[in-house]
C-alpha cells in the first residue's frame, strides 16, 4: 500500500492540489493511505480547456466514438485486477468491487453498441419530416447536435469506477468532455482507473479530467452550454441545483439522490413459494451488498401482514448467518463501510429511526468481524427494524442510513402496499416478488408515478434477474421526487440528454441534405449506373433507379398464392368481398413488394453482398389486375460499419427507399431495405 498524494487530471497534466484537504484510510485495517487535494486549481481554466478540446470529439461520427468507447472498455478490462485490489481497500468484498469494476466496464461496453442506433454523422437526426406545406416544398424536421459545453460529473462515495464510467460512457457517445470530480474519500480508486485512461491515448485530450480533492468552486465558472450531474445525498443535491448562478446561468442539472426504496413481497408469495424465498434471497443481498451503501439499496420491506413474524424470523436468521470483516478472509461475505465517518452518519441515523421502530436484529455499538479489528476499521451491524403501524410512524418514510439498515413493515392490500412504497416520496427503484402476474400489473401501475424503476420477480425470471439494486446500462437509471427527478443511462434516451434539439425547416432537398437521409419531395436524380453497380463510397443519398413496370395479372395473384400458400380470402375469392374495402380480388401486399425487388434488382454480381432485412414496409393502396406498378428505388441513407477483423470484407450498410407505385403516379407499397455493400477500399 502507498502513502501518496493522489493527483488531479488537469490541463494535460497530473497536478497536486495545494496543502491536504483529505486524509485518506483504508476502510478495513484503518491504516493511512494518502492525501487528496484539489485547493488552488483554476476551475475556470480547466471548464475552458475542456470547450477548446471539446471540438476534436464534436467531429466525431457516433460510429467513432462508440468504436472508441469499445477500444476503451477493452483496454481497461485487461487491467482489472490492479482496480480490485485498490477496490479492496474501500471495505468492499470482491462482489462488491465487481459491480463497481466490471459494470462499470459494461457501461462503456453498452454505449459503444448503441452505436448501431445513431447515423454515421457527428449529429442525430430525431424523428421523422413533418409536412409543412400544401404541394410538399416546405417541410419541417429536428437535428440533435452535441452541446458545445463541459459536463461536471459530481459522484458519490459508494462507486468511485461505476458512477465515473456510467456517466461518461453517455457523454463521450454524445460527443462533450467531462470533468470528472469523485467523493474525496474513495477518490484514490477512480485515480488509479483514470491513469491508465489518459495513458492508453484513446480518449481526445480534453475529454476528460480529474478532480480528486473538494472540488470547491468547480461550478462557479459553469454557463448555459454545460450541465451537470449529481449522485449523492439530496440535501446536497438540492443545494447545488437552486444555487443562483447555476439558475441563472441556466445550467442544465441531473439530480440522482438517494432514495428510500421499497420491496414488495406479493400476496401470492406465501411460504412454501419459490418466490417467498427469492424475496427473503434477495432482501438480505439488498442489505449486505455494498454494506448497504447503494442508492438502490433496499430500505423498506413491505410483507402482508400475516407473514410479518415468519419473514422477520427468516431475515433475521439470514443476516445471523451473513460473515463480516476482511473479505479477503474466507467465508467473509459483507465487508465495511467506505470511511469511519460514515459509520458515525449511519449511527446517527439509525438512532433516530430507533425512536419510532423496533430494532429485530442487529446493534447500532458492536459487531462480531472476522480478520480485522473493529474499533478500527469502518464496520457497521446489519440493522434490521420492524415498524407496526408504517402509516402513522413515518421516520421510516423521511430518514435514511445510508447503510445496511432496513425496516419491516405490514400491509393489509397491496393497495396499501403501494400507498406506502409512494410515502418515500419518490424513488429510483421497487420491487415487487410474486408469482401473480395479476399483482404484478397492479403494483406497477399503482407505483409508477413515483418510481424511477419496477424489478417485477418471479421463479420464471430469478435466474437471469440483474436485482433490485441493479440499474441497466440501456433503461433509464433515475426517479421522481426525492429521487432528483433525473435520469442517467436510459440507453438512447440518455446519450439525448447530451444534444441539443433544433428544429430545421426548408426545402426536402435541403433537408436531405443537412440530414443525410432521403426526404420525400427531394430531387432523385437517376442512378448512372445502377446503384447495384457502385461501391458504398460511391453512392450518393437521393439518387434512383426508375424501374420498368408491370401490369398486375389474375394469374400473379393465383401462383404467388400458389407458391406462398396465402389463400387469404380478398386474393382468392371474388365473391367474397362484400361488406369489405375491396371492389374486387386484390394482390396480395408482399407480392406487390416480391415483385418491386424483381424490378429494382441488378442480377449481376456486383458490391451489393446481401439484402438483410425490410424495415417500415406499408401497404398504402389496393392493387387489382389489370394495374401497372413501377418502383423509385433511391438510396435512402449510408451507415459506415467498421471490420470485425483484419479478414473481413470493408463495407457499409445502405438503406434503399422502395417506393411502388400505380398508373396514376399514387404510391401503392413503401418499404426500406436494408443491404450490405462492399467498399472501394480494403
Amino acid at each position: 500500500m502507498e502513502n501518496r498524494i493522489f493527483q488531479n487530471y488537469i490541463l494535460g497534466n497530473w497536478s497536486n492540489g495545494d496543502g491536504v484537504e483529505t486524509n485518506l484510510y483504508h476502510a478495513i485495517n484503518g491504516s493511512f493511505i494518502g492525501t487528496a487535494s484539489s485547493a488552488g486549481i483554476p476551475f475556470k481554466d480547466v471548464l475552458e480547456y475542456a470547450r477548446k478540446n471539446g471540438p476534436t470529439l464534436r467531429k466525431m461520427t457516433f460510429q467513432e466514438r462508440g468504436r472508441m468507447l469499445k477500444a476503451l472498455a477493452l483496454y481497461l478490462m485487461e487491467r482489472k485486477e490492479k482496480y480490485y485490489t485498490v477496490s479492496a481497500w474501500t471495505g468492499a468484498t470482491r462482489i462488491d468491487s465487481w459491480i463497481d469494476i466490471e459494470g462499470g466496464i459494461g457501461n462503456l461496453f453498452a454505449n459503444a453498441s448503441l452505436r448501431k442506433q445513431f447515423p454515421d454523422l457527428p449529429y442525430y437526426v430525431d424523428g421523422v419530416a413533418a409536412p409543412l406545406s400544401k404541394n410538399g416544398t416546405f417541410i419541417g424536421h429536428h437535428i440533435m447536435v452535441p452541446k458545445e459545453g463541459v459536463v461536471v460529473h459530481i459522484n458519490a462515495f459508494n462507486f468511485p469506477i461505476w458512477g465515473m464510467l456510467e456517466k461518461i460512457a453517455v457523454n463521450l457517445m454524445a460527443g462533450v468532455p467531462a470533468v470528472v470530480k469523485p467523493s474525496e474519500y474513495t477518490c484514490y480508486l477512480t485515480e488509479v482507473m483514470v491513469r491508465d485512461i489518459i495513458e492508453s491515448k484513446i480518449l481526445p485530450e480534453g475529454a476528460l479530467q480529474l478532480i480528486c480533492g473538494l472540488g470547491r468552486g468547480i461550478l462557479d465558472s459553469l454557463d448555459s452550454r454545460d450541465t451537470v450531474t449529481f449522485t449523492g445525498s439530496a440535501i446536497t443535491g438540492k443545494k447545488l441545483k437552486s444555487l443562483p448562478h447555476i439558475a441563472q446561468e441556466s445550467v442544465s442539472f441531473n439530480l440522482e439522490a438517494d432514495s428510500l426504496n421499497a420491496t414488495v413481497l406479493g400476496p401470492s408469495a406465501h411460504p412454501g413459494t419459490q418466490e417467498f424465498d427469492l424475496f427473503i434471497k434477495e432482501t438480505v443481498k439488498e442489505i449486505t451488498i455494498k454494506a448497504g451503501q447503494k442508492c438502490t439499496a433496499v430500505r423498506r420491506i413491505l410483507v402482508p401482514e400475516n407473514l410479518l413474524e415468519e419473514v422477520q424470523k427468516a431475515l433475521s436468521a439470514k443476516l445471523a448467518a451473513t460473515k463480516i470483516g476482511d473479505p479477503s478472509v474466507e467465508g467473509v461475505r459483507m465487508g465495511a463501510l467506505a470511511t469511519r465517518l460514515q459509520v458515525d452518519r449511519v449511527r446517527e441515523s439509525v438512532q433516530k429511526l430507533a425512536l419510532s421502530q423496533e430494532i429485530a436484529f442487529g446493534s447500532i455499538d458492536t459487531v462480531d468481524v472476522i480478520g480485522a479489528d473493529k474499533e478500527i476499521g469502518a464496520f457497521f451491524s446489519p440493522i434490521l427494524f420492524v415498524n407496526d403501524d408504517p402509516f402513522k410512524k413515518i421516520d421510516v418514510h423521511e430518514i435514511e442510513a445510508f447503510g445496511p439498515v432496513s425496516t419491516l413493515m405490514p400491509y393489509k392490500t397491496l393497495d396499501d402496499a403501494i400507498e406506502l412504497a409512494k410515502m418515500g416520496k419518490g424513488s429510483l427503484v421497487s420491487s415487487i416478488v410474486t408469482p401473480n402476474d395479476t399483482e404484478a400489473l397492479d403494483y406497477v401501475v399503482g407505483a409508477a408515478n413515483m418510481h424511477g424503476r419496477i424489478l417485477v420477480l418471479n421463479a420464471a425470471c430469478a435466474k437471469e434477474s440483474t436485482g433490485h439494486g441493479s440499474p441497466m446500462p440501456l433503461l433509464t437509471h433515475g426517479g421522481p421526487g426525492r429521487a432528483g427527478g433525473g435520469e442517467e443511462m436510459g440507453g438512447k434516451r440518455g446519450v439525448l440528454h447530451y444534444l441539443q434539439r433544433t428544429a430545421i425547416q426548408g426545402h426536402p432537398t435541403t433537408i436531405t441534405h443537412i440530414t443525410k437521409q432521403f426526404q420525400v419531395g427531394a430531387e432523385m436524380p437517376e442512378a448512372s449506373p445502377h446503384v447495384f453497380r457502385k461501391h458504398f463510397e460511391e453512392l450518393v443519398v437521393g439518387e434512383t433507379v426508375f424501374t420498368h413496370k408491370h401490369t398486375v395479372t389474375d394469374a400473379d395473384i393465383v401462383n404467388f398464392a400458389n407458391v406462398s400458400g396465402d389463400n387469404f380470402y380478398a386474393h382468392m375469392d371474388a365473391t367474397s368481398l362484400e361488406g369489405t374495402i375491396f371492389e374486387k380480388r386484390v394482390a396480395h401486399g408482399y407480392f406487390i413488394l416480391s415483385k418491386a425487388a424483381g424490378l429494382f434488382v441488378d442480377p449481376k454480381k456486383g458490391p451489393v453482398l446481401l439484402n438483410y432485412g425490410i424495415d417500415e414496409a406499408r401497404f398504402t393502396k389496393p392493387v387489382y389486375p389489370g394495374a401497372t406498378i413501377g418502383v423509385r428505388f433511391t438510396v435512402k441513407e449510408k451507415i459506415d460499419q467498421e471490420k470485425r477483423s483484419d479478414d473481413d470484407i470493408s463495407k457499409g450498410i445502405v438503406k434503399f427507399l422502395v417506393d411502388v407505385y400505380d398508373e396514376t403516379g399514387e404510391t401503392v407499397a413503401l418499404a426500406t431495405i436494408l443491404t450490405m455493400v462492399k467498399k472501394l477500399k480494403e
